[in-house]
């Protein structure tokens, strides 16, 4: 026995009456449709289960999807433990959300960025690159489809338009304010410089080679101000990898008296660091972070840092993305302002 055939959009015109295009618009384009006529349409079409065109063949057929990529440098799973990423993700979706448009997620893998052939098949009009290296391939696969491109944070590429912080001029407020206490002895850690998964010593040459540009502005930002000290990387930017390097840092000996960290979620990890030496945050050991997530201010103790706005850059390069998917043009990079917020994880060395 033969299943009824499937409504589509010409069974559904030839129940009314009226053309095909008819009653497309009226999924589509409902203002090129009187309200009775569309009425009409729609609720022939629920009679007969049509539910709609089909968007996968709509999208062939018009080769737009009205989707927003969105390209990761890390796995799902290891880039939403990151809360920065999270308000920056919120910022970005609620722009996009609020134009019709899908988000479609890229994930990367061990911070290289998604593979090309994720890109390649992707059903997304433009891509939106958050903290890429500098030589991902999939910033290559996205450029062989021809893919208008937004980046946030990293990396610089002509003719692409971007939104990112003053991280070098940040880290350079931070590491001032330690100074201006009268910290001498720092220690600094920091996130990944190059995507090979290495946690430990930094050396000159491993810091002059990163592909990350925010890594390397943060970390000559510190060391511009405090000089020469020594460096810890760490693969991720997580709590346990912050906890462990901090701990090597403050087994030195003589022992820094303030660390330095290139993320609240390192800094966080630093201050257990400090606790499991049976030393105390700030009489002992000064932490400072980077980010000002939600959880800085409700630290113990709570955690000085330098504030970007996380919301607020989301927000933008979802904006530059829908002007992209509009046809506009890429225009001038967009650098938001960052600020030192002072609070208890910082004092001066007794």
């Amino acid at each position: 026995m033969d299943r009824p055939r499937k409504p589509t959009l010409d069974t559904v015109a030839s129940a009314v009456g009226v053309s095909r295009a008819t009653v497309s618009n009226a999924y589509n384009r409902p203002d090129q449709l009187s309200a009775a006529l569309r009425e009409r349409i729609l609720a022939t079409a629920a009679e007969m289960g049509y539910t709609g065109p089909d968007p996968v063949a709509r999208s062939l057929a018009t080769r737009h999807s009205a989707a927003v990529g969105f390209m990761l440098g890390q796995q799902l799973s290891t880039s939403f433990s990151d809360p920065a990423l999270s308000v920056v993700l919120d910022g970005l979706a609620s722009t996009v959300d609020g134009h019709d448009h899908c988000l479609v997620l890229m994930p990367g893998r061990d911070r290289g960025g998604p593979r090309p052939e994720t890109v390649a098949r992707a059903q997304a009009d433009v891509v939106v690159a958050y903290s890429l290296p500098d030589d991902a391939p999939a910033l290559a696969a996205a450029r062989a489809r021809g893919l208008p491109m937004v980046v946030i944070d990293q990396p610089v590429l002509p003719d692409t338009a971007r939104v990112e912080v003053d991280d070098l001029g940040g880290a350079r407020m931070a590491a001032t304010a330690l100074r201006e206490l009268g910290h001498r002895r720092f220690g600094v850690v920091t996130f990944a410089l190059h995507p090979d998964g290495h946690s430990g010593p930094v050396s000159a040459e491993r810091l002059e080679s990163a592909p990350f540009r925010v890594t390397r502005d943060r970390l000559r930002g510190y060391l511009a101000v405090v000089g020469a000290q020594p460096v810890w990387e760490c693969a991720r930017s997580s709590r346990e990898l912050g906890r462990a390097g901090a701990r090597e840092l403050l087994s030195a000996s003589p022992r820094p008296t303030a660390l330095l960290c290139a993320s609240d979620e390192l800094a966080f990890g630093a201050l257990q660091a400090v606790r499991d030496l049976g030393l105390r945050v700030p009489a002992d050991v000064s932490v400072i972070g980077f980010d000002d997530v939600p959880a800085a201010e409700h630290a113990d103790p709570p955690l000085t840092t330098v504030r970007q706005p996380l919301t607020e850059k989301g927000r933008r390069a979802g904006e530059l993305a829908l002007r992209l998917l509009d046809g506009g043009r890429p225009g001038e990079p967009t650098r938001l302002p960052v600020s030192l917020v002072l609070r208890d994880s910082t004092a001066a060395p007794e």
